[in-house]
Order: C-alpha cells, then sequence, then structure tokens
C-alpha cells in the first residue's frame, strides 16, 4: 500500500519537475527586442525637426532605465522630458525651438527580457521646431514588460518544485522508519 502511494508521489513530483524546468528555462533562451522602425527614419531628411523621436520594437521593453537624447550639430541634448513607452512604442519629446541642421538619436532601452539594449541613428532636419510634443504623448505612463508574469509563474513552480520534493523525502522517510518497526 505505501510502495504504490510512494511511486504514485514520485511519478506526480518527476512530471511537475519536468513542467517547472521548461517553464523556468525557458524565460532565458528569448532573444532580445529589435528595433524595427524610427520616426524619422535613419538618414532620412525631414522639412522641420519632428516635435518627437519615435521607436517602434518588436515587443514591449521595460521602462527601467530608459533613455533617448537626440543631440543636434554641436552635441546639445534637444530631448526634453522624460521617455514614455506605450505597448511597444518608445517616444521622447524635443524642445521647442531645437535647430535645423543633422541630428543624432542616441537610445537604450531595457528589451523585455531585461536586458538592456541600444543604438544610434541620424536624420537632418531643414528648419527648427516651433512647438513642443503633444502633450498626450507626456502624460503617457510607462508600461513595465509583460515578463514579468513568467517569471512569477517560474518562481511559483520552483517553489512548488521544492516543496514537493521535501514531501517526497519525508514520506520515504516515514515509509523506512514503518518498515524498520514491523
Amino acid at each position: 500500500m505505501f510502495a504504490n502511494l510512494l511511486r504514485w508521489f514520485r511519478r506526480c513530483l518527476l512530471i511537475l519537475a519536468v513542467a517547472a524546468c521548461s517553464v523556468v528555462l525557458a524565460v532565458p533562451a528569448q532573444a532580445h527586442d529589435v528595433l524595427e522602425s524610427s520616426d524619422p527614419a535613419n538618414g532620412s531628411s525631414v522639412p522641420a525637426v519632428p516635435s518627437q523621436i519615435g521607436l517602434t520594437f518588436d515587443r514591449t521593453p521595460m521602462g527601467i532605465g530608459s533613455v533617448i537624447q537626440v543631440q543636434d550639430e554641436t552635441g546639445t541634448d534637444q530631448a526634453d522630458g522624460a521617455v514614455t513607452i506605450v505597448d511597444n512604442h518608445v517616444t521622447q519629446a524635443v524642445k521647442a525651438g531645437a535647430p535645423a541642421g543633422k541630428y543624432t538619436v542616441i537610445w537604450r532601452v531595457a528589451s523585455s527580457d531585461g536586458h538592456p539594449i541600444e543604438g544610434t541613428f541620424t536624420f537632418t532636419a531643414g528648419a527648427g521646431n516651433s512647438s513642443a510634443a503633444p502633450s498626450a504623448a507626456a502624460a503617457a505612463a510607462a508600461s513595465g514588460g509583460p515578463q514579468a508574469g513568467v517569471i512569477i509563474a517560474g518562481g511559483a513552480a520552483a517553489v512548488l518544485v521544492i516543496g514537493l520534493a521535501v514531501g517526497a523525502v519525508l514520506v520515504r522517510r516515514r515509509l523506512r522508519s514503518a518498515e524498520s518497526d514491523a
């Protein structure tokens, strides 16, 4: 009777361990997010300095430590305010009155897997801008990565597996103790 119970418990433990390992090990295998497009596009010429710079990624980056610098020809950062992240779109407002000329955009965000990714691109503006970024962009809240749920589920699965392993050891000891007393 106890031997059947122990075999059943071991099978359940093995199934749960395999399931937990597949969930936990799947997270690090993901690749970093990829920049799909920028607005303005890399190397493009635009009539005037835009009121905001936009980056579109293949997944939603995390809001931790995101920075976008919009440097004019003199190296002055024309970025205005904080970076905003809404879904997979990252935007940075540009100061009103930014001058015409060649711009270099230097960006760094935390990929949805938590690792930092960065890059640069350039564009040329024929005229300065005269307006600030739309207030809706400034009001948008930075969003966290969707990976938090996966990490929490993996941690919960690991705790469950450890608990089952400890339970199995205790059951085994108790069975051995009962057999030796008989």
